[in-house]
This record gives structure tokens, sequence and C-alpha cells, in this order.
């Protein structure tokens, strides 16, 4: 091993930031089942691609500022989404909630994992939507 692992408290220490930061499909999953609603869950696609498939009960914010956030509840933690692993727009939209004064965990894997881990979608083309987003799209 070239680089040596890190000394254990700083690797205790770095593991519990990144889980106050994200959060997995499972545990989302998990939550969801147990009827828990102390988060909000927010999509930052695109409104067609929400429109096609997106978590239940998500709501579309391609757009973060106070405005579209003045429903929004700040005693909810945000659950942020988008595509998937190579898409960083929950991470845009987390620092942009957080800006807002809003605390906001980003889903691991996006709407590509739940889908791959069998998660529930709503939308007019549901699991036929596309799994990816595409530029010609």
């Amino acid at each position: 091993m070239q680089t040596p692992a890190a000394e254990l408290e700083e690797a205790r220490q770095h593991f519990l930031s990144k889980l106050a930061f994200e959060t997995d499909v499972s545990d989302l999953l998990f939550d969801l089942g147990k009827s828990n609603t102390s988060f909000t869950i927010i999509d930052t696609r695109s409104p067609k691609s929400f429109e096609q498939c997106h978590i239940p009960g998500a709501i579309n914010l391609p757009k973060i500022n106070a405005e579209t956030t003045a429903e929004l509840s700040k005693d909810k933690v945000c659950v942020i989404y988008c595509w998937g692993v190579a898409c960083n727009g929950s991470t845009k939209g987390a620092m942009k909630l957080n800006e807002l004064g809003f605390r906001a965990k980003e889903l691991i894997g996006g709407i590509e994992y739940w889908r791959k881990e069998g998660g529930e979608v709503e939308g007019t083309l549901g699991n036929n939507a596309p799994m990816y987003w595409r530029k010609d799209a």
C-alpha cells in the first residue's frame, strides 16, 4: 500500500462526516417504510425527467433559491438527488439549500441506484423512463 491508512480516530471522524452528508438507497427505503416524515425528498433533474420518473413523494426543484424553497420546512432534512454518480446536480442543490438555511443530505447514486436497487418510482414512463441523462434527450 503506497499510501498508509489513516489513524483510527482520524478515519472514524472522516467516515462519521461522510454519513452526515450522505444517505443511501437502503437507508431511505428503511425510513420511508417506517413512515418517517422528518425529511423532504428533492429531485434536482429537469421537469421533463421528473415527470417521466421520480421517487414517490419527491418534489422537483431544478432551480433552488429563496422563492422555490419558500414552502419548505427548515425543520426537515432535505434528501436530494439527481441522475446518479456522474451527476453533480444534487451536490450543487445541497450547497444552495445549505446557503438558504436548510440541512441536506445527498442520496448516493441518485435515481439510477434507486431504480437499480428496486426502489419504486412514479411518473408517466415509470421504470420505462431513460436510466441516464443524455445530451440529445
